[in-house]
């Protein structure tokens, strides 16, 4: 039905009341009444453009008092449905949470809605920034709005909407439960208003939300409001990456595809040598045509989009240190994006936004070299950029100040920067273990990106031509728009004793029940139950195919699997032996000494820097203590610095030559590698070359093995013509039998999965005394306080007093290991920490989180499953340690080997547990709390107080 919301005389819509009945006009007249008397009327008034149907749609049945899930593309403005929730709240008298997953989105809502309905009526509430917090209108953090609801925040009271921005992070597996948590325990009186980038599985999450919090109407759009064109630059070239035809489905361009034939058999240098006999014709018309395929640079890339009208853009690398290197590039290329009376209108913005940083801190931060940048119309954009800067990027972005932005993945995350292009460098990125290639869902989500409503007509997205590119491949990616939405939803310490305390254990068990976890743990049993009863049914067939007329076969194929089991037994031991042998000699290594490292990716010599030993006889890598054993810190002659595990040695190894290492040897330094590995090579030549060793077979002398076998040539079945027949039968009735138990086991694993994870963590803390029944202890209330991966941990140095004592920077230095987590954790060495007091308090902290993980190994809690306590990481102890004792930010930098935006965030995080610490800590006898506050007065100056509200 098409509602007509106004009619003017002369426009279709009057002609078409004129053509109706005097009934049907006075029904329509009624209907417009009505309409203009909405909430929603009122509310479009506020705009300068309509309204779209799926806008409508989701306002529509937000004023008739229903919850919504809005699905629909990045940029199709379906914020506005978030906007609209606030406008009823306002017209209610009620009161509006808006909350998004990170600061750098609260502070932009916040400045939106500010603008909007002024600042008396708009609060900010992020952790660690509190602003009008009383406001019928709050914008907050996701994780703010869950420890409201755990608190029992007399804010929540008059809570009528609540506003999800960016509700697809519930998939973050790290974050991701704080989602599920505040959809599960918000009160029942409140309307929640979901907003999603497109998933696939758009109705699933409605069937949940419908579940857990009632009515619930579910709106997908699937349009663009503005068209996305691909394309492939190829050479000087820009190729659409479909080839349209009328009336049929997309085609990928026949170019690209002889392209990607044409490279393909682009010959090895070999090939090209032994074809020196070619005729000089073939090879001029073979080098013409491939001069035409090659990837072209960064200034190149730039250049060609402006001559195309495709500017602004955003070129996404996925990497921090090639974003910097692109900027460079540029620079060097001579490109220049702005006249003269920009470069003035860039200059006077920056100069405002930074005039709160000392000259001196300017200079570390590389203020002049990114100045150029940005005067020229170009700019990095980072996780590792100081947030002044990045905000700084992001505002002369949008003033169309900046037009060429080299960023990392990290900006497509929400940020309102649109371009009218976005360029990917390449179609595969390190996902935290290997380079693999990007999903569809987030290739949709970097292009998302292009195509700037009511500036741009359409968005363009360009992919640079790499060789061995596959145009099949990227048609796929850009044409699929599969992106399903997962749970992440795992308890914690902290979660169940909130829970327990508000709620009882059984109550608590039941809420956890209804997490959209367990919702798609149970629909995915119903298919599995599927696939058991068809295996079963294939069972029987197999059966009777293996059925032989000398004996029971069944009996038979059961001998030969236990001798295959047996044999694979025993040498799974010889296995076993060698790597305990081998782990008994890695002990005895010591800086200094060159070893074989007999296989894997760094086979070859390689001269131990740190033994990696357990402790007691080594600091070890991030702690204090290995568990898996020594794990070697080595550097290969090919100048690689990697920490080896005990994988790494099948056999046992021993020194075969000693090296002295320099006191000035910085693993970080390309030089010191390059001196050092050189050194090595040189001392590779006295080294003889290792001998093969002799593996002894165990099974000739098993008994077990020798009366397996007799047992089978003495079967009837043994001499059946068929025998190796009926044996394939039996092999494919075994692997289908073996099948069929692991999907009845997974269907055992995924019913009750989240409550049965939940029982284990209650019967820890049990044991730990912080719950007693439906009773939360004095240190189960500590508990409750703390937030974070590692809140058990916290609470047990508190419980213990580890941290008593510790003056401001040391109690930094020791809380930074509850929250630093290494970027590259395998190639560095042991880090360096403050000593004396800290140092063993730090050395105390990882005792303990060493009896927690052995109780949580008892009790069955697997990190693997995304629950329990990870090692803490000693490596931002000694930044923090100097930070916070007032050392200039050029000196704890340059000791840190860390950008400065990677500095202030985990600074940040730092000062966020030191403020929960303060509040949880012990009373009237305790350093703790005054410590824990002095040391945020010490983390909070300078670079990491410059940023803006969030």
């Amino acid at each position: 039905m098409i509602v007509l919301l106004s009619v003017r005389p002369g426009t279709l819509e009057s002609t078409m009341t004129e053509d109706l009945s005097p009934a049907e006009r006075y029904a329509a007249a009624r209907r417009r009444a009505a309409e203009q008397a909405t909430a929603l009327a009122s509310f479009r008034e506020m705009y300068d453009f309509g309204l779209d149907p799926f806008q409508i749609e989701a306002c529509q049945a937000l004023e008739a008092g229903k919850g919504v899930l809005v699905a629909a593309p990045t940029g199709s403005g379906k914020t506005i449905v978030g906007e609209f929730a606030v406008h009823l709240a306002l017209q209610q008298g009620k009161k509006c949470f808006y909350t998004t997953p990170i600061k750098a989105l609260s502070n932009q809502k916040y400045s939106d809605l500010c603008r909007r309905y002024g600042t008396d009526k708009v609060g900010l509430l992020t952790g660690d920034n509190s602003v009008n917090s009383g406001a019928p209108v709050v914008v907050m953090t996701t994780e703010v709005l869950r420890n409201m609801l755990y608190a029992g925040s007399q804010t929540l009271l008059g809570l009528g909407y609540v506003v999800m921005d960016e509700v697809h992070y519930l998939s973050d597996r790290f974050r991701g439960a704080v989602w599920e948590e505040v959809i599960i325990h918000l009160p029942e009186s409140v309307t929640l208003v979901s907003l999603s980038a497109t998933v696939s599985n758009a109705e699933e999450f409605g069937d949940w939300l419908d579940t857990v919090r009632g009515d619930t109407q579910v709106i997908v759009s699937e349009h663009r409001p503005v068209p996305l064109f691909q394309h492939v630059l190829a050479g000087r070239r820009m190729y659409d990456l479909f080839e349209e035809a009328e009336g049929h489905k997309k085609a990928v361009n026949p170019d690209l595809t002889r392209m990607a034939r044409l490279e393909a058999s682009r010959p090895s240098y070999q090939d090209r040598r032994r074809g020196w006999h070619m005729r000089e014709a073939d090879r001029e018309r073979e080098r013409r045509q491939r001069s035409r395929i090659w990837t072209p640079s960064r200034p190149e890339v730039i250049e060609r989009l402006d001559a195309e009208g495709l500017l602004p853009a955003i070129t996404f690398i996925f990497s921090r240190a090639a974003c910097e290197a692109a900027v460079q590039q540029c620079l060097y290329a001579g490109l220049r994006l702005n006249d003269d009376a920009a470069r003035e209108r860039v200059r006077a913005l920056v100069e405002e936004r930074t005039a709160a940083i000392p000259p001196e801190d300017l200079h570390v931060l590389g203020y002049y070299e990114w100045l150029e940048g940005l005067e020229r119309g170009i700019a990095a954009h980072h996780a590792g950029m100081l947030p002044t800067f990045k905000e700084v990027v992001e505002e002369l972005f949008v003033r169309g100040l900046v037009k060429a932005v080299f960023a990392t993945e990290t900006l497509a995350l929400g940020i309102n920067m649109p371009a009218r292009s976005v360029v990917l460098e390449k179609l595969v990125k390190w996902n935290g273990e290997q380079h693999a290639d990007i999903t569809p869902g987030e290739y949709t989500q970097l292009t998302g990106r292009a195509g700037r409503r009511g500036i741009d007509v359409e968005g363009h997205a360009v992919v640079l031509w790499q060789r061995g590119m596959n145009p099949e491949h990227l048609a796929g990616l850009a044409g699929t728009r599969t992106y399903p939405l997962r749970s992440s939803f795992k308890p914690s310490y902290n979660m169940a004793v909130n829970l327990v305390e508000q709620f009882g254990r059984h109550r608590s068990r039941e809420l956890l029940e209804t997490s959209f976890a367990q919702f798609q743990a149970d629909k995915s049993v119903v298919g599995i139950s599927r696939q058991v009863q068809r295996n079963e049914e294939g069972l029987e067939g197999y059966k009777a195919s293996m059925t032989c007329h000398l004996g029971d076969f069944e009996e038979y194929a059961r001998l030969r699997r236990e001798l295959k089991d047996r044999e694979t037994e025993l040498a799974r031991q010889g296995v076993a032996q060698r790597r305990a042998e081998a782990a008994v000699a890695l002990e005895k290594l010591k800086p200094g000494d060159v070893i074989h490292v007999p296989t894997g990716k760094y086979a070859g010599l390689a001269l131990v820097l740190d033994p990696g030993l357990p402790a007691g006889r080594s600091n070890g890598h991030r702690g204090f203590e290995h568990h898996d054993g020594p794990r070697p810190l080595v550097l290969t002659a090919e100048r690689q610095v990697k920490r080896l595990a005990s994988i790494d040695f099948p056999v046992p190894v021993e020194a075969l030559e000693r090296m002295r290492i320099p006191k000035s040897f910085n693993p970080r330094s390309p030089q010191s590698r390059r001196d050092l590995a050189s050194a090595l090579r040189t001392k590779a030549g006295h080294i003889p070359p290792e001998r093969a060793r002799k593996k002894r077979s165990q099974a000739a002398d098993d008994r077990q093995i020798a009366q397996l076998r007799k047992a089978i040539r003495a079967h009837p079945c043994h001499g059946c013509d068929e025998r190796e027949d009926h044996a394939r039968w039996a092999e494919r009735y075994h692997r289908l039998l073996r099948d069929t138990s692991q999907l009845e086991r997974r269907i055992e694993g995924r019913t009750n999965t989240i409550a049965r994870t939940f029982d284990r963590i209650v019967a820890l803390l049990t044991e730990l005394d912080y719950l007693r029944g439906d009773e939360v202890t004095e240190h189960g209330k500590r508990l409750a306080r703390l937030y974070g991966e590692l809140d058990l941990l916290a609470s047990e140095c508190l419980r213990e007093g580890v941290w008593e004592g510790l003056g401001p920077a040391e109690l930094a230095a020791c809380v930074s290991a509850l929250v630093f987590e290494s970027r590259a954790a395998d190639e560095a060495m042991a880090p360096k920490v403050p000593s004396g007091k800290a140092k063993a308090a730090l050395g105390e902290t990882v005792r303990i989180w060493g009896r927690l993980d052995a109780l949580e190994e008892e009790f069955r809690i697997t990190q693997s499953e995304g629950v329990g306590q990870r090692e803490p990481d000693l490596g931002f102890a000694w930044a923090a340690y100097m930070w916070a004792s007032g050392k200039g930010l050029d000196e704890v930098l340059r000791e840190a080997e860390m950008p400065a935006g990677d500095f202030v965030r985990w600074c940040k995080q730092v000062i966020d547990v030191l403020g929960q610490i303060a509040a949880a800590a012990p009373g009237e006898n305790s350093t703790v709390p005054k410590n824990a506050r002095k040391a945020v007065d010490g983390l909070l100056r300078g670079v990491v107080a410059y940023s803006s509200v969030g």
